[in-house]
């Protein structure tokens, strides 16, 4: 079967290209503004990535589009399609459907999914408990918003009945606005934390928690929902009615508790300490996120002994506190962080590992929650452990000088991207940590920085 996807350099979308074309279809795609890394991967598997949305594309003749949430039926100023290549699908009465409802029918049928759900820390977390469960010799198949260093491709097939997917509450595409999530079906749910996100699509936190409660009426009665016993949300959600099997962890009370650093502590399960996680991984987030995976790979018979032993040779994911480079004694980190509890996280964590060394952190506000200016107010809170902060201000509709105003003169705010990287340049010193973070290419900014610190 050919089939052409539509937004394929989404993280999502990217994975499902991968599975599409290890299943042995003949994959083709579109998007616009490819970057890396997802762009670098498709193009090792041999995807034939086409830039834009034109109607052109209709010769290809594909059996099946796949949309992406992406694609919307949204018209330029002009008044044309800003998607020309799904108007001339729908005109043509071609057969499409959305990512999801293809993974769910072609891939996810007869498996028992493990599905990471969570405002935070999801990549992470399902790349972790697809590594616990590789190391467990379980060979399974997974799909992950990242690309995995232990594995190195973001989404594969497997060779077991195990498959393991970021399970994201984003709705699934311009014609089934419900999230994704809700197509995938689990045996065992992960609920990792919940907070208001995606403002453009979800009035309140409310609406969210309804969308996180259709996920927990999918689990079956034999199967195991884990959830943050921190979060008063996802307590929520399962109030609102839960047929399964419950897990908590992280909370004082819960079935699965860490106690010692995050770098190496012990794991204690209903009280009983039953293993021991000393890996390279820093950040209280991170701890959280080993808890549930521990306890959704016990759910399928890999001990918490186990798994903690597979944490110690876990790598982490691309864009998730990388370095990208150290020049002259000064570090660049690449992370994903653009949620403001993210952002705080992310740089706590890295606090954490340098001590009193200096963290210039480096931002732009670019996701659709952020640019709509709903959190801005939580920004200063979110640099707090920052010794200074500087943000690329260019496309937002809200003024980032007013909201960043509470820092005085540790923030720093540019238009562009050479802008930011002068004011960095004025301020950096050797032995700084410059920590970029973005749900973007951010323009490059990681290897302009390399180059130049390096006449500082």
């Amino acid at each position: 079967m050919h089939i052409h996807i539509l937004g394929i350099c989404g993280t999502f979308m990217g994975g499902l290209a991968a599975l599409a074309r290890e299943a042995g279809h003949r994959v083709t795609g579109c998007d616009a503004g490819v970057y890396p890394p997802m762009s670098d991967q498709l193009r090792s598997l041999g995807i034939e990535l086409i830039e834009g949305f034109d109607a052109d594309q209709m010769a290809l003749q594909p059996d099946l589009y796949v949309i992406g949430n992406v694609v919307s039926r949204a018209r330029l100023p002009d008044g044309s399609p800003k998607f020309p290549l799904m108007e001339a699908i729908l005109e043509a009465g071609a057969p499409y459907t959305s990512g999801p409802q293809w993974l769910s029918e072609h891939v996810l049928q007869g498996k028992h999914v493990l599905a990471v759900a969570g405002t935070h820390g999801k990549t992470t977390t399902t790349s972790m408990l697809a590594w616990v469960l590789e190391q467990a010799g379980l060979e399974p198949g997974y799909l992950v918003g990242g690309v995995p260093l232990n594995f190195g491709v973001s989404a594969r097939l497997g060779g077991g009945k195990y498959f393991v997917i970021e399970a994201d509450e984003y709705d699934t595409a311009f014609f089934d606005k419900r999230s994704k999530f809700v197509h995938y079906r689990p045996r065992t749910a992960i609920l990792n934390n919940l907070e208001f996100d995606h403002a453009d699509i979800f009035d309140n936190l409310a609406a969210i928690e309804r969308q996180f409660h259709h996920l927990v009426r999918t689990v079956p009665g034999s199967g195991r929902v884990v959830v943050n016993g921190l979060e008063e949300s996802l307590t929520r959600v399962l109030a609102q009615g839960c047929w399964s099997e419950v897990r908590s962890f992280g909370s004082t009370v819960s079935d699965f508790v860490a106690e010692g650093e995050p770098s190496q502590f012990r794991v204690l399960q209903s009280g009983q300490s039953v293993a021991e996680v000393r890996w390279a991984i820093g950040g209280v987030h991170n701890q959280l996120n080993a808890l549930a995976a521990i306890a959704a790979a016990e759910h399928v018979g890999v001990s918490p002994a186990v798994a903690a032993k597979a944490m110690a040779s876990f790598e982490n994911v691309k864009r998730r506190m990388e370095v990208r480079g150290c020049v002259n004694g000064i570090t660049v980190y690449d992370d994903f962080a653009h949620h403001p509890t993210a952002i705080r996280t992310t740089v706590n964590g890295l606090r954490r590992q340098v001590g009193q060394a200096r963290i210039l952190a480096i931002f732009e506000p670019r996701s659709n929650t952020m640019k709509l200016g709903t959190m801005k107010a939580q920004l200063p809170w979110s640099l707090e452990e920052a010794d200074l902060a500087f943000c690329h201000s260019g496309g937002l509709g809200w003024d980032a000088t007013a909201a960043l105003l509470p820092m005085e003169a540790k923030a720093q705010v540019g238009a562009n991207i050479d802008e930011v990287i002068a004011q960095v340049l004025a301020k950096v010193q050797p032995g700084d940590h410059l920590l970029c973070m973005s749900n973007g290419g951010f323009g490059g900014i990681h290897a302009k920085l390399l180059q130049a610190i390096q006449t500082v």
